[in-house]
């Protein structure tokens, strides 16, 4: 209950800012409305809303501020995430040496201190402010929050709310995990998940070593060092995160794997659970699987103009088998889901067999892996061409007998798309035929190899104008003719992207249509050297070559593109 003749209450009426009547109204409607009693009073007008909060610091023992026209530098408003922010609805004041000042509109909110505490890994001392100026200085310092329509779809975690839809299973657990009704473990996994999912990563690591727990985030693939909580607290993590998976507690020597299903501000979302025993102690990675990431359209994906017109019209064949190459992380299953979504329609029935199932996909027949009871890629083929589908998905070709029947699939009428694990589009003729599959019939099945990489975008609230070192201008094979029409730019790093300078991830591609040339190649064996330049000569731009030319336009930096990919010799 709202007590009306707290401290707070009891200077309020001495100060003679309002009544005991007025005070006992506030306190009845904060009771029904879960809201404070001092928003009460200023949302009735009883007294203005200054008075209200300078009377509610003192009572506190805390310092008001006046922050309406406020300047903060730059550097200590990075501190503080901008979602964090947001959502909290409080503002970063000044950085103290060993505490960061933060002004709220809340003195008795503790969780977000908590919250910031692991955060920011630092101290936190705490100012009052009124909500109106902590939200104009929000919008003032990091922008008003609209952002260009590229960044929307990343920023829609700006006022996240985790509801775990899964907890109950919790209490039937919590009678043999004493450590689960600690209060602190179980909000410290969920803060983990919760800025996880607003800093856009991929996956959570929760690592143990002898001394400490490591978290890291995997953040436009590249992971970043978040907390390390005490080693202590480790065996209390691993039994909340097992409970919310559905895991067994117990098993500690053997690798498990489980889902969590999660509401975040209406959206759902799931992580793919992985426990692996190592030397000093479970280690877990949770990846994070969003629906939207793959309800994107193939002109999303970063193909060029030529690429995406012959890709379109290569998707629309009757038959064949397209493959998708490159390692593990490369975007392989968002650009196959990208092709499957254009195609998805009444008249076209399409069937995917997949290790295991990550996204699912309305009018789709998806079909799970499951190797303990036999039901391999394989089998799911040899059955799946029974349902009389016109597209087929084969998760991954990694043997010989599933990439034979997924040939035969083409050859008998149906598109196939399916991934490899090759460098480079080239590659994925040798590889098959390594594999044991009859070069005729490589030949003859493969239409086309894509092959593509993850590059990191330019910030778009930091990035500026850059000049590359003329040594690396030139390990790109960049000339000044090619020079004059660029537009080079890198982040410099600000509070949106969490200081990196890039945020968000675009796909750099090579495409090797299978014209007459290439297959006859393929059918003599020839090695990938000759049929990659064979290629080139017919068309192809190398995948190093469309990471340069992004670059050139501003989308990345050569940097990026060095990181994934390097220069070949024709």
């Amino acid at each position: 209950m709202h007590a009306p003749f707290n401290t707070f209450g009891k200077l309020v009426v001495a100060e003679r800012l309002v009544s005991a009547e007025q005070l006992t109204e506030a306190a009845r409607l904060a009771e029904s409305s879960g809201k404070s009693v001092h928003e009460e009073l200023i949302r009735l007008d009883y007294a203005p809303a200054e008075k209200v909060m300078k009377l509610l610091a003192k009572s506190h023992g805390m310092k008001f501020v006046d922050i309406g026209s406020l300047t903060v530098p730059e550097d200590v408003v990075g501190l503080l995430p901008e979602s964090v922010a947001r959502e909290n609805t409080i503002f970063p004041l000044a950085d103290e040496g060993g505490a960061i000042r933060i002004a709220t509109c809340d003195p008795g909110d503790l969780d977000t201190q908590e919250k910031l505490r692991f955060i920011l890994n630092r101290n936190i001392e705490q100012s009052l402010a009124l909500r109106e100026q902590i939200v104009e200085a929000i919008n003032r310092h990091y922008g008003s929050g609209d952002g260009e329509s590229a960044d929307s779809m990343l920023q829609e975690f700006t006022d996240t709310a985790i509801d775990f839809t899964e907890t109950a299973i919790e209490q039937a657990a919590a009678q043999d995990q004493d450590e689960l009704s600690d209060a602190p473990v179980v909000k410290l996994v969920n803060l983990i998940i919760t800025e996880a999912v607003q800093l856009r990563a991929s996956d959570i690591h929760i690592e143990p070593f002898e001394d400490r727990v490591r978290i890291r985030y995997r953040i436009d693939g590249r992971l970043v060092e978040r907390d390390n909580p005490p080693r202590r607290l480790l065996g209390a993590i691993l039994s909340r995160i097992k409970i919310l998976s559905k895991l067994d507690i117990a098993e500690r020597r053997r690798p498990q794997d489980g889902r969590i299903k999660l509401t975040a501000d209406g959206k759902d979302y799931d992580l793919r659970v992985s426990v692996l025993p190592t030397n000093h102690g479970q280690s877990v990675v949770m990846r994070i699987l969003d629906k939207d990431n793959i309800r994107v359209g193939i002109r999303q994906l970063g193909l060029s103009e030529g690429d995406f017109r012959n890709f379109k019209n290569l998707i629309r064949r009757p038959n064949g088998i397209v493959l998708v190459t490159g390692p593990t992380g490369s975007g392989k299953t968002t650009t196959l889901y990208a092709a499957l979504n254009e195609l998805n329609r009444p008249d076209t029935k399409i069937i995917t067999a997949e290790d295991p199932v990550e996204y699912y996909l309305a009018g789709i027949n998806q079909v799970e892996v499951r190797h303990q009871i036999g039901l391999d890629f394989a089998r799911i083929i040899r059955s799946m061409l029974r349902q009389a589908p016109n597209v087929i998905l084969v998760g991954e070709m990694r043997d010989t007998e599933t990439a034979q029947m997924g040939i035969q699939a083409s050859l008998t009428g149906h598109l196939v798309f399916s991934t490899l694990h090759t460098n480079d589009a080239p590659g994925a003729v040798t590889r098959m035929i390594d594999m044991g599959v009859p070069a005729y019939l490589v030949a003859s099945s493969v239409v086309a190899v894509l092959a593509q990489r993850l590059v990191r975008i330019n910030c778009p609230k930091c990035k500026q104008p850059f000049q590359p070192l003329d040594t690396q201008l030139e390990a790109a094979g960049v000339t000044p003719e090619m020079l004059k029409g660029a537009t080079l730019m890198k982040g410099r790093g600000c509070a949106h992207c969490q200081k990196s300078g890039y945020k968000g991830r675009l796909g750099i591609f090579e495409l090797m249509v299978m014209t007459s040339r290439i297959r006859e190649l393929a059918f003599q064996g020839a090695p990938t050297q000759e049929i990659r330049r064979a290629a080139v000569a017919q068309g192809m731009r190398v995948m190093f070559d469309d990471g340069v030319q992004k670059a050139l336009k501003g989308l990345t930096t050569l940097d990026e593109v060095f990181r994934v990919s390097k220069r070949t010799e024709q």
